[in-house]
């Protein structure tokens, strides 16, 4: 029979004065959940099994989980940045650029300029000044999605070059995208955009003359769009202190963000006046979709359409009489495109 006696022995508590003892007490009350193992007459303890056994489990568990999460990631690291994912992730991207810039009526935070002496001065709704302080303002949130998604990014080296920015990931493969914006007119539609010029790299695509990288070597063309309202009746000779910050009417307000390839969204004439540009469409709700004249036919005409588009100066200077064609339509029967 085991001694069972000294289990709920007092002297059991650690005391001060005598701790080998107290250790051998220990030893000899545990010895009912000792076992002998007959085989060699080794002896381990049923908390030596369930010791092993835990360490055995636990052994196991890791190994499997390590190589679930070693796979897991070697699969993300090496996900091909597709034109279609970088787009998905930029949209995702964007979702919250227009609190970021916002107050809670929905205008701008930005209210105006301030110099040293603490004048506040109110910016102008001229539509460039707009455009170009939006493009600054957003730039940390599109630098923190280069970093989260492990991007570099490479801005244009010139005011009129071409694109804004360059995003390259860790194949080297390029996005371009452009930073587009323009206001309502009506509830329904923009001012419209211009997406960049038809002559030059965009039909000498090995070509660097104002573009960044030669245009054909760009895996997808990227507008990221901006969309706002112009607020009526601003006082653009109006100064304010900091104390007046809270006054200051925003001249702008309701930001809406969209992302699409620019061949989505062209629309088949010129963007501006005489200038060799290319026009978007104005339909917001198309704007976002990506539902212009050349979505059904897809980019490979696209850059048909406008490698070939002759302005009226353009086909005078070919020596033609007119242009092969002037819009979709046009396009198509010269095209013999049904």
């Amino acid at each position: 029979m085991y001694d069972t006696s000294e289990i709920n022995n007092p002297a059991f508590a650690y005391d001060a004065d005598s701790m080998a003892t107290a250790t051998a007490r220990t030893s000899r009350s545990w010895e009912p959940f000792r076992i002998t193992w007959t085989g060699n007459g080794k002896q381990i303890g049923i908390l030596g099994i369930l010791e092993k056994t835990f360490r055995g489990a636990f052994y196991l568990w890791n190994l499997f989980y390590s190589t679930i999460f070693v796979a897991l990631s070697s699969n993300l690291k090496n996900e091909i940045m597709t034109k279609e994912r970088f787009i998905q992730l930029m949209r995702e991207n964007v979702t919250d650029f227009a609190p970021a810039i916002s107050c809670a009526d929905g205008s701008w935070a930005v209210k105006g300029f301030i110099d040293i002496h603490k004048t506040i001065y109110t910016i102008s709704t001229d539509t460039k000044l707009v455009s170009k302080i939006l493009e600054l303002y957003i730039f940390p949130k599109i630098l923190d999605f280069a970093n989260r998604n492990g991007l570099k990014i490479e801005l244009t080296k010139e005011q009129n070059f071409y694109p804004d920015i360059t995003f390259k990931d860790k194949e080297g493969n390029l996005f371009a995208v452009d930073l587009k914006s323009s206001y309502r007119k009506t509830e329904t539609h923009i001012n419209g955009m211009t997406l960049g010029a038809f002559t030059g790299y965009f039909r000498d695509r090995k070509s660097l003359k104002n573009i960044t990288h030669p245009y054909e070597e760009y895996k997808a063309h990227i507008v990221l769009g901006i969309i706002y309202t112009p607020v009526e009746g601003i006082d653009e000779r109006q100064t304010y202190t900091l104390e007046q910050l809270e006054d200051i009417a925003s001249v702008v307000k309701d930001f809406d963000f969209f992302v699409q390839e620019k061949w989505k969204i062209a629309t088949d004439r010129p963007g501006s006046g005489n200038t060799k540009n290319i026009g978007s469409i104005s339909k917001i709700e198309d704007l976002k979709n990506g539902n212009g004249p050349f979505a059904p036919f897809g980019e490979a005409v696209f850059d048909d359409y406008w490698t070939h588009y002759l302005t009226k100066d353009m086909a005078k200077a070919a020596e033609l009489t007119a242009p092969y064609y002037s819009n979709l339509p046009e396009y198509k029967r010269f095209k013999n495109i049904l």
